[in-house]
């Protein structure tokens, strides 16, 4: 009966998709809770070595099962690891050092914006109006979240060059999500995420011992090696298996749509273990995210099952 329900649920995109934001809200937290006490190339560069060493037992026999494919496709990977493993993350955990949470869930929410503009420029695909508009409805949501419904709220906030960065990162991460069609099909998904990891921390390995090298130092504590525990498993290793999965079923458009349930999960999570209040534009902004990426993905699921090839 678990297998069985594990197999459905490896197939059920919104789910995967759905835990996917649920598990990348705490690494958002931690990221910013850990200001101060981990550097944020040393934060970037631990989580996908620890991540990377919890796989490898697994994924091993795989990788050396397809090494083949790996090395006929090792460009793609690399780029692929550089650019979702790598810089993406170094440059999030750098940003939050300048903004505040709210600018960087914010910005973080103009993501499936920027799939549909790459994916339109860069990819050859169509818009869909359908999909315009739940973005338009989703961002509704946000904005209703992030404004504590004042929009004189949104008025005060102010770029820095922490939003700057933060917005790159994004952007890289836009790219990742779209440039999954080009991952091979004959690499499994453990195999693959695996091989990008280790591209991403041999990547990182040069900027961290530069910032080592200048005086930066984690101040090790339980604490600190809890967050890098749960980043590195949970939103790393968990959650990306998860949404290369979700991308290969409902698309990277579709999938972009989960990232707007992030500011949904914070409000819950900040509720459960914060003892912080919802209020009623807590509802009406998870009412509106959810509205819209109900209208965004509606034209998807009611489209025939894709060919068996993957593009996660």
């Amino acid at each position: 009966m678990s297998q069985s329900l594990i197999q459905r649920a490896w197939h059920a995109p919104f789910l995967l998709l759905t835990l996917t934001a649920l598990f990348w809200s705490g690494n958002w937290i931690i990221g910013r809770a850990t200001v101060g006490e981990v550097p944020p190339i040393a934060l970037a560069w631990w989580r996908w070595v620890l991540a990377v060493l919890f796989m490898l037992p697994l994924a091993l026999p795989q990788i050396r099962a397809s090494w083949p494919a790996i090395r006929r496709d090792w460009k793609k990977l690399a780029g692929l690891g550089i650019l979702g493993m790598g810089y993406h993350n170094m440059f999030s955990y750098l940003g939050l050092q300048y903004t505040t949470a709210t600018n960087g869930v914010m910005l973080n929410s103009a993501i499936p914006v920027f799939i549909m503009i790459l994916g339109v420029l860069f990819f050859g695909q169509k818009l869909r109006w359908l999909q315009v508009t739940g973005v338009v409805i989703s961002l509704a949501g946000v904005i209703a979240i992030l404004s504590r419904g004042d929009l004189a709220v949104l008025a005060r906030l102010q770029l820095n060059v922490g939003d700057i960065i933060l917005l790159a990162s994004m952007v890289q991460w836009a790219f990742y999500t779209l440039a999954l069609k080009w991952k091979p099909a004959d690499v499994p998904p453990l195999a693959f995420l695996c091989v990008c990891a280790t591209v991403g921390v041999i990547a990182m390995t040069p900027a961290y011992l530069v910032a080592m090298a200048l005086g930066s130092e984690i101040k090790w504590s339980w604490p600190v090696v809890g967050a890098l525990v749960y980043v590195s498993f949970v939103p790393s290793f968990i959650g990306y298996i998860f949404w290369n999965r979700g991308v290969e079923l409902a698309g990277a458009e579709v999938a972009g749509m989960f990232i707007h349930l992030m500011p949904v999960f914070g409000s819950m999570l900040a509720w459960l273990f914060l003892s912080e209040r919802l209020y009623g534009f807590h509802l009406l902004g998870i009412a509106l995210i959810l509205t819209g990426i109900f209208v965004a993905s509606r034209r998807e699921s009611t489209k025939p099952p894709a060919p068996a090839a993957p593009a996660d």
